[in-house]
């Protein structure tokens, strides 16, 4: 059953939070310390533990959560290789322990889809996790699911690419009835990392599916992207349009640790903070994240 199905969900009704992590990527960590991207990811119970500790402070947070989202590299094996199936099987016993009233919601990353996605490792995503495009509403906000990897080479998928283009055509033109408080994008790849203008790279979207995109969304409404990929915290906010990068759970590429970013949604704006998995199991965590819902 969906959670979100109910049409009261269209309707605002009052400040809540929900939690945004990405990256768990079961493997990368040893892959990445070895050396060997590629074929080094054969342990991964250090994801688990780390997950299976998010997952412990997600729990504990009062205001309970309206739902956490997983932006993304969920595993790291690829598709077709030959650690993807218990990796999959691994990470979704580690979410298991979710409390059931916070829902989860996933989003596909180059690892889940492969780098040049075809149509059938999207479909073999789909058959796991779930739509790899999909929309939601919750507490009167629109929420938008969308497969980055198709804005980054869809040159072995170019149906797939169109037809969610035209859905999300569609579901933008249609975010004004009824006229949510806010309008929320989720995708693995960023827009960009630190500016609108910088150059091209592996971490960010190419500056012309970039550039379209963001004019899109400041016509629609949009208030914030929420992205993952970059394992760092990075971004910024341009033209009042939030470009949102979370750090990893699982394998750090930077100075931040591991942890989420929890997401206060007021009427007239949208607060967020990282927190370290440490912080997030910590006394206080619960008050900081009432101020956030009060700093509007």
């Amino acid at each position: 059953m969906d959670p979100f199905a109910s049409q009261a969900e269209r309707q605002w009704t009052g400040p809540f939070c929900f939690v945004q992590a990405a990256d768990p990527q079961l493997g990368l960590m040893k892959s990445w310390r070895i050396g060997d991207k590629v074929g080094g990811g054969d342990e991964w119970e250090e994801e688990v533990v780390l997950t299976k500790q998010a997952v412990a402070g997600v729990n504990q947070l009062r205001p309970r959560p309206r739902f956490m989202v997983l932006c993304g590299d969920l595993v790291h094996a690829m598709p077709g290789t030959e650690f993807r199936a218990a990796q999959e099987r691994d990470l979704k016993e580690a979410l298991s322990g979710t409390d059931p009233s916070i829902p989860l919601v996933f989003v596909s990353g180059n690892h889940d889809l492969d780098q040049v996605p075809t149509p059938s490792t999207v479909e073999q995503y789909c058959r796991v996790w779930g739509d790899d495009y999909f929309s939601f509403w919750v507490g009167g906000v629109f929420c938008l699911v969308l497969n980055s990897q198709l804005y980054f080479n869809a040159s072995a998928c170019p149906q797939q690419k169109e037809a969610q283009e035209t859905w999300l055509e569609a579901q933008l033109s249609r975010a004004s009835s009824p006229k949510p408080k806010h309008i929320l994008v989720f995708q693995h790849i960023p827009l960009y990392v630190k500016s609108p203008d910088e150059q091209d790279e592996y971490f960010n979207l190419p500056q012309e599916v970039r550039q379209n995109l963001m004019e899109r969304f400041k016509r629609a409404g949009v208030t914030a992207i929420f992205s993952g990929h970059y394992h760092r915290n990075a971004g910024g906010c341009h033209d009042g349009l939030d470009m949102v990068v979370t750090s990893a759970i699982g394998c750090q590429l930077g100075d931040d640790t591991h942890g989420v970013r929890l997401v206060a949604v007021t009427a007239d704006a949208v607060v967020h903070r990282y927190f370290s998995l440490e912080q997030l199991g910590q006394r206080g965590v619960d008050e900081e994240l009432r101020k956030m819902l009060q700093a509007c």
